[in-house]
């Protein structure tokens, strides 16, 4: 899930006059004018990065609140971000496409966050949201589900149709419920794939442990970092972990076992945006893949180039405008870079 937005924070006098909005009534005096600078909002004393958990975190579940159905579900996403993108490739892996429709919104986060077309018409490749069509950003879906939300308006989000509510917002949880909860109504091919297999469960839990703390949220440690002292101690980490995961996939398609899980799925879409955005963008600079890491580098163009799961659900333009522009605390210009070219090199 990429942060957009936090619990709101006091405005100060000189501050511009905050927008004021509501789903039900319009007439909300919630200000989340404050919200959209992911660097300011959640640094700690020290200046190093936190990232808040997750608001909402059911389960689709036969027997359950909400039972998996066909058509019943809807996924919000983008493609920007790297923890939404885990649910695109996981959908499509298990053929899900037609069970659960996407939404895609434009990489132009600003102040009230996540925009669809309709509040940023300037991005074509984006979506209205079809379900509510006065709806103009990610979080009017969040304060549509609860009104009096305070919490951060993040993108995945699994809406139920049937209830109108957000289901999960968690990737790590959305993606496993894809992995199972539809199996019994997919072809026998499509159900047969398993991306968390039980085999396997204890090495994938550990792995995915480490790689998240120093590298899916080590490269936003580092880019978010407001002290040099929170810098280094986030910087070096990544770096070792890359270098472990190097060792790791040396003459191996797959990290774990010799089948593709969520482990690989999960690691894939930070290394992926790593040479666009987070060498020059977040300071990650000790090395670039393409050139530093050998290993990692094969394993990712495989995955991209030899699976459409990974391909389709990679799209650089909304990925390097997305960090570019809308982190203006990184990157006040809003300038963004022409490289690195090819964005992936060909196997």
């Amino acid at each position: 899930m990429l942060i957009s937005h936090f619990k709101p924070l006091n405005v100060a006098p000189s501050s511009p006059r905050p927008l004021l909005y509501h789903v039900r009534t319009m007439t909300s005096t919630k200000d989340v004018s404050s919200q959209s600078d992911i660097g300011k909002l959640k640094t700690e004393s020290d200046g190093s990065f936190k990232r808040a958990a997750s608001s909402f975190r059911n389960f689709i579940e036969n027997g359950g609140k909400f039972s998996p159905e066909k058509g019943r579900y809807h996924l919000y996403v983008s493609y920007a971000c790297p923890w939404a993108t885990r649910t695109l490739i996981t959908r499509k892996l298990k053929g899900l496409e037609d069970f659960i429709p996407v939404s895609t919104v434009s990489p132009h986060m600003g102040a009230q966050g996540w925009p669809f077309k309709n509040a940023d018409p300037t991005w074509a490749d984006a979506d209205n949201d079809t379900l509510h069509p006065t709806f103009q950003h990610v979080k009017d879906l969040y304060f549509f589900a609860d009104p009096n939300y305070g919490g951060r308006f993040t993108v995945p989000v699994l809406w139920d149709k049937k209830l109108e509510t957000i289901v999960n917002n968690e990737s790590s949880e959305i993606i496993r419920i894809f992995n199972t909860a539809f199996n019994h109504l997919l072809p026998a091919d499509k159900a047969a794939i398993d991306i968390y297999p039980e085999a396997h469960r204890q090495e994938i839990d550990s792995l995915n442990e480490w790689v998240y703390d120093t590298v899916n949220n080590g490269v936003y440690k580092c880019g978010f970092a407001q002290s040099q002292a929170a810098y280094e101690n986030a910087v070096h980490p990544l770096f070792k972990s890359l270098d472990r995961l190097e060792e790791i996939l040396k003459g191996k398609d797959y990290l774990v076992g010799n089948t593709l899980t969520e482990a690989d799925i999960r690691l894939f879409v930070t290394t992926i945006r790593f040479d666009p955005v987070y060498v020059g963008h977040f300071k990650c600079n000790l090395r670039d893949i393409r050139h530093g890491y050998p290993n990692i580098h094969l394993w990712m163009r495989k995955l991209y180039w030899n699976n459409d799961a990974f391909k389709s659900s990679t799209k650089f333009d909304h990925i390097k405008e997305h960090y570019y522009w809308s982190q203006i605390m990184v990157n006040p210009s809003r300038v963004v870079p022409a490289g690195p070219v090819p964005a992936i090199e060909p196997l």
